[in-house]
């Protein structure tokens, strides 16, 4: 036998054990049945694509987290660092088969090849939902309220979902002559939250002038409400426009459906990515900010214009599954494992196999997940097996259970047998016990 191969993980990827990704499926299913509650349809795109429909859509920062490689047939591909770029160009591609607005969600693994740290890998989870065709504030809405439900639904309180408009950024950049030095000046008023006032400041330094950061910086700074802080920003920026306009209407829209509390208009959030157009997002959550955001989004009306000349505007927001997941274990709230199954039957003489699969069998068709331990061993190690894997409920069949015609249930949480039922009757225990 040749030398083993090392069983290793690259840097940045992971594997993952099966409570692990229970809980994180728990998640998906609670952001999925989110997404269908307001209308919005799955879609799904390839992880690898052609270099130049991803590369110079998100960024010069972003073009150098791309896997970007020659396949065996000698094409130019790279795996997608989003969703939200393959979806533009899905559009593009598929737009006369769709109907407009197009309201989608995503559930995909995307790749950066980036620093890694807690909750942030090189292969990870983002769960996307978006509509395109319409340019609104109601479009707008829409996806910040379905952040808001998705984080009441999982039972996440505390949750602080802090937007921002491009457009009135712009508009103040333009105020301030320095708006040739915009997709600089975005990035690293964006790192404010990770490096802090003073290095974005000397960032900015780098950028304008002194006085012109000192300005930057006040901008970006959130006054004492929302209504205080809109009236600085439409000041500093020239006056009020559409773009303020709209921020102040879903802000409106906010404080009459009771929520306005967990929207926070906050200049800094400006959203590194160079598509985004409109409105900005960021979600936070109170009990551990230094994790950072968990879900963002924004407006982006000039993305498609990349694939086609048809007008797409879209809007939307993406949910960073595994930083979320990691700010969940942080603060102790991931769910508990759950079973694997709700009955095993356990194997007591192989000569019974045909009846054991038959009593799983029936346990299924009455709405139960069963499963039959495979081969014939000692009761103490199949016990281990249903502990390690959660399952509350087993099946005992031995050979005088099957001289009688009966079966024996047995609650393994509580460690107590019922002997002597028929098959029927195990069913209907079974289900008193589930519940």
């Amino acid at each position: 036998m040749g030398d083993l191969i090392q069983p290793r993980v690259l840097k940045g990827f992971r594997d993952v054990l099966p409570d692990q990704e229970a809980a994180r499926r728990k998640i998906l299913e609670t952001i999925e049945e989110v997404c269908t509650t307001f209308g919005f349809v799955p879609i799904d795109t390839p992880a690898l694509e052609y270099s130049e429909v991803l590369l110079g859509k998100g960024g010069g920062e972003t073009d150098k987290q791309v896997y970007q490689f020659s396949d065996h047939g000698g094409r130019d591909v790279a795996l997608r660092f989003d969703l939200t770029v393959p979806f533009a160009r899905y559009m593009a591609a598929h737009s006369r088969e769709l109907y407009l607005p197009f309201k989608r969600y995503h559930f995909g693994k995307v790749y950066r090849g980036e620093n890694t740290q807690k909750g942030r890998y090189r292969e990870f989870m983002q769960c996307d939902f978006d509509c395109v065709g319409v340019d609104s504030p109601a479009a707008d809405m829409e996806i910040l309220l379905m952040m808001h439900r998705a984080f009441t639904q999982l039972g996440i309180r505390g949750v602080e979902i802090r937007l921002s408009h491009r457009g009135i950024f712009n508009r103040f950049l333009d105020h301030l002559g320095v708006r040739e030095n915009s997709v600089e000046i975005l990035r690293s008023v964006d790192k404010l939250k990770k490096i802090g006032r003073e290095k974005t400041l000397d960032l900015l330094r780098s950028l304008v002038s002194a006085e012109q950061a000192e300005s930057i910086l006040s901008f970006i700074t959130p006054r004492d409400s929302n209504a205080e802080t809109l009236a600085a920003m439409e000041d500093l920026a020239g006056g009020p426009g559409e773009d303020s306009g709209r921020v102040s209407t879903i802000l409106s829209w906010a404080d009459s459906l009771g929520l306005g509390s967990s929207f926070i208009l906050d200049p800094s959030i400006t959203r590194g990515l160079d598509y985004y157009t409109g409105i900005v997002y960021e979600t936070f959550l109170q009990e551990i900010p230094e994790i950072g955001s968990v879900c963002s989004g924004g407006r982006y009306n000039n993305l498609a214009g990349l694939y086609t000349k048809e007008q797409l505007p879209g809007v939307g927001s993406s949910i960073g599954l595994d930083r979320l997941v990691a700010a969940l274990e942080e603060l102790g709230r991931l769910e508990d494992q759950s079973s694997a199954a709700d009955v095993i039957v356990f194997c007591m003489d192989d000569s019974l196999m045909a009846q054991y699969l038959g009593v799983a069998q029936a346990f299924r068709d009455a709405g139960f997940r069963a499963e039959v331990y495979p081969e014939n061993r000692k009761l103490g190690p199949q016990f281990s097996y249903a502990e390690k894997k959660h399952i509350p409920l087993g099946i005992i069949l031995g050979e005088e259970e099957h001289s009688r015609g009966t079966l024996q249930l047995r609650d393994l949480r509580q460690r107590q047998s019922i002997p002597g039922l028929s098959l029927e009757e195990a069913l209907a225990r079974a289900t008193e016990l589930i519940s």
